[in-house]
């Protein structure tokens, strides 16, 4: 293949991922309604029964405390953890947590990624989920202080076409985490935690997935 082709195959390429995966995402415009189906859409205007509750949820109780400097590490286990996201990829990070046991926490991102923040009870299950924040930044940092007991954490999505390395450091009560990622689900045990959290969240589906249906 010459390099004029080379060129047109790019610019079609950069084309389609524009109608296909960039319009929904970021401006909620779906000529096409394919960004529906992968839940892009639900992306691009997050407002929902999750966001609901979490929103309702804050204004009665300081689940999140944002800080624009570092805090005093909350009391309990040290963990760091880090991952690279290629173009388009996701990954969902969950920590299993006991209601109302603080957490400081702070992750940060080579590049801006869209992200959700929220959480699974376990009493209720996938049902009850609360989102806390649907945005997009290259960091994010503060105390969270869990409503419930149950999974907490973010959804990240990397939306360029550049490798992004995302690093996670977070400070409290956590027993364990989770890795959700495409199909597999992953479970990451965290140093020095010595309390176990009985419970599962009932059909609990990666945060896209879930948007998706």
């Amino acid at each position: 293949m010459n390099k004029t082709a080379l060129i047109a195959a790019g610019v079609v390429l950069a084309g389609a991922l524009a109608v296909f995966v960039v319009l929904p995402a970021e401006m909620g415009y779906d000529p096409t309604g394919v960004g529906e189906q992968l839940g892009l859409t639900e992306i691009a205007d997050p407002v929902g029964e999750e966001l609901e509750r979490g929103m309702a949820r804050m204004a009665q109780q300081d689940v999140l405390v944002l800080s624009s400097a570092d805090l005093p590490p909350a009391e309990g286990v040290a963990d760091a953890w880090q991952i690279e996201l290629g173009p388009f990829e996701s990954v969902e990070f969950k920590y299993t947590m006991p209601e109302g046991a603080p957490m400081t926490f702070r992750w940060q991102a080579s590049a801006p990624v869209a992200y959700d923040m929220h959480a699974h009870p376990f009493e209720g299950g996938e049902e009850l989920t609360e989102s806390y924040g649907v945005d997009t930044a290259q960091e994010m940092r503060g105390t969270y202080t869990p409503a419930f007991t149950g999974i907490h954490g973010w959804f990240w999505e990397n939306r360029s076409m550049d490798t992004v390395t995302l690093t996670l450091a977070a400070n409290g009560q956590m027993s364990t985490s989770t890795i959700f990622q495409g199909d597999s689900v992953g479970e990451r045990p965290i140093e020095g935690a010595t309390a176990a959290i009985e419970g599962k969240v009932a059909g609990h589906q990666m945060q896209s997935e879930a948007a998706a249906e």
